[in-house]
């Protein structure tokens, strides 16, 4: 999408870019089919990774004056993770978020980080393809897991295999 501005997140960007985290609060509730992620108030996550990272670590898309999109950088020394990528459902499949990363993944270059990260959840096809398609091809850290809680049949559903081992996910 040639008429979307990459620019760097501004303080007037604070309720869209909530609203944007509730977005992306939303997608995993679906694909985990939990409605009890992220709590309440989701896009209160926001103003904590705000807290965190700081603005100077944020950027969002436009497109006609509205913010559609936000990527984020964890920097930590010559490593960093990209935390978020979001873009508004509206405006997906039309190369907004591979515009983010590209932004994202060039102010990295700029701080000098050697190894960049992202961490979708595990069902999350489209991202974990468009990461990969941008060349996040080496895996750095497995996180796994453990549901000590009574999940319910179909909770977590039966997938890939790595090293011989079957998981779930």
């Amino acid at each position: 999408m040639s008429d979307v501005t990459i620019r760097p997140y501004y303080t007037s960007d604070l309720d869209r870019c909530r609203t944007l985290w509730i977005e992306l609060t939303q997608r995993h509730r679906e694909i985990y089919h939990d409605p009890t992620i992220g709590g309440d108030n989701p896009g209160l996550y926001f103003d904590k990774h705000l807290a965190r990272v700081g603005p100077e670590c944020l950027w969002v898309a436009e497109h006609e004056g509205e913010v559609v999109g936000l990527a984020g950088l964890i920097v930590d020394g010559r490593e960093a993770e990209v935390e978020p990528l979001v873009v508004a459902a509206i405006h997906r499949d039309k190369g907004i978020g591979r515009a983010l990363l590209n932004h994202v993944v060039e102010e990295a270059r700029k701080l000098g980080v050697r190894y960049l990260s992202v961490k979708p959840v595990a069902r999350n096809v489209e991202a974990i393809s468009l990461y990969y398609d941008f060349g996040f091809q080496i895996l750095g850290e497995i996180e796994m897991f453990m549901d000590l809680g009574a999940p319910s049949p179909g909770t977590w559903k039966s997938g890939p295999e790595l090293f011989g081992h079957p998981f779930k996910y």
